[in-house]
């Protein structure tokens, strides 16, 4: 169903800024193949920068139709020179979370790619799936600390090609006393090994939802 209501009326603002998203995603939207019966669901995942998320979705793209919805993209989208202060973090997540919801009433099965490191955070992305009537799969990122600094220190040197993320290890420090244990059942993805093997069971997963 395409009509399930928004809880609220959306602002004026947030209406321009969820437009401006998905003319962020409109490429990804028309390569979506239109001829396979849509059926939602959602991925989340979580972890601090340099965990191997961002990978991680690019590899499940290819096996399956998703969006990706990634925090880091959409943020830029969304504004010029970021400052990642709390009420841009808000502003962003926000619009995140309704065009997640809009996107999943539509049908499409959606990938959103941010830290998500707080019950908090995730907690809306629970009720987003319940009011939506959506499957609903959580996967937590890790890898060994000299593992995540190595990819950082590339990501800053400008040698990462797919990763719209400004995060540098000094902000990975910063996050890491804020991540929270995941209270549902998750996935755990140690990207420093070989994450074929749980892109093959995301695939499964997704595939057995839909029938």
């Amino acid at each position: 169903s395409t009509n399930l209501p928004h809880s609220s009326p959306i602002e004026p603002a947030v209406a321009r800024d969820i437009a401006t998203l998905r003319q962020a995603l409109s490429s990804n939207l028309h390569e979506y193949p239109q001829k396979i019966v849509r059926e939602r669901y959602l991925i989340v995942l979580s972890g601090l920068p340099g965990t191997g998320k961002s990978h991680f979705a690019n590899e499940l793209s290819q096996r399956i139709p998703v969006l990706i919805v990634g925090s880091d993209r959409m943020r830029k989208a969304l504004v010029a020179k970021p400052k990642y202060n709390p009420a841009e973090h808000t502003r962003v997540f926000s619009d995140c979370h309704l065009l997640i919801e809009d996107l999943l009433k539509e049908g499409y099965r959606v990938v959103f790619d941010a830290t998500n490191l707080t019950e908090g955070f995730r907690h809306t992305l629970y009720d987003i799936a319940e009011n939506t009537e959506t499957p609903l799969s959580i996967i937590w990122f890790t890898a060994p600390i000299d593992v995540v600094r190595r990819r950082l220190d590339a990501r800053a040197a400008g040698l990462s090609i797919d990763s719209h993320s400004d995060a540098d290890w000094q902000i990975h420090c910063r996050l890491r006393p804020g991540e929270e244990p995941i209270n549902r059942p998750h996935l755990i993805v140690d990207s420093s090994q070989d994450i074929s093997p749980l892109v093959d069971q995301v695939v499964r997963m997704v595939n057995l939802a839909s029938g």
